[in-house]
């Protein structure tokens, strides 16, 4: 039954992240879940391995992801 839950059941979707050096050029690649922890790296749309030791092409990052405040409830005067 296990099973069958799992195949209709909402997936995570993999991100995918470029490391940069200080020059700017891309040193790694990384396709994960969450961020990785570290300096030096940053989301992009796709894994291309020809941007290994280039610099990325400015269309290639992905804007940051907006997080949403929690709403606090109004105080009562």
């Amino acid at each position: 039954m296990n099973f069958l839950r799992s195949l209709f059941a909402p997936r995570q979707q993999f991100r995918s992240f470029a490391l940069l050096d200080s020059q700017g050029r891309c040193q790694a690649f990384k396709h994960c879940l969450m961020a990785p922890i570290g300096e030096g790296w940053v989301e992009i749309q796709e894994i291309r391995l020809n941007w290994l030791h280039q610099p990325l092409p400015a269309n290639a990052r992905v804007s940051p992801r907006i997080t949403r405040a929690r709403v606090q409830p109004m105080m009562a005067t």
